[in-house]
């Protein structure tokens, strides 16, 4: 089983996106048995916020449910359980390192960085294009899948 924990600053916009599309794709694939996938915040914010409703109404119309699904913030456990962690930008990569004291492991990696065009997805808590973040994120989540083949 391949265990997947997208993380983004709140838990509530990017990584509940990635997270779901992700479990979207691999279950479209016939695959979900194969995956576990989950989603955390770096902070402390949010925790215990359902996904934030514009993030939410996304997804749903894009035929994905993510009712249930409530800010969680990363755990010391965590890094040892999971096979690959994806963070949404370099804040997020920089907490997760300091949070971990670093990546021995090399599981950090960044969703665009499965991508043709590496970067980072943009927080769409202040841009409000969640149209463009839908566009990184399920771009990333196919790459993640073709890679692990």
């Amino acid at each position: 089983m391949i265990k997947i924990l997208f993380v983004c600053h709140g838990n509530i916009c990017r990584s509940p996106m990635a997270e779901f599309c992700m479990k979207y794709l691999v279950d479209s694939a016939g695959r979900a048995g194969e995956f576990e996938i989950a989603s955390a915040a770096t902070s402390t914010e949010e925790l215990g916020n359902p996904v934030y409703p514009p993030a939410r109404r996304l997804l749903n119309s894009k035929g994905i449910d993510c009712s249930g699904k409530y800010a969680r913030q990363i755990t010391a456990k965590d890094y040892a359980y999971y096979d690959l962690i994806i963070g949404m930008d370099n804040a997020n990569m920089r907490n997760m390192k300091r949070f971990w004291n670093g990546d021995p492991e090399n599981k950090l990696r960044l969703l665009l960085d499965y991508t043709g065009r590496p970067g980072e997805v943009a927080d769409p808590w202040y841009s409000g294009d969640f149209e463009s973040t839908w566009k990184d994120v399920s771009e990333g989540c196919r790459g993640i899948l073709e890679q692990i083949g």
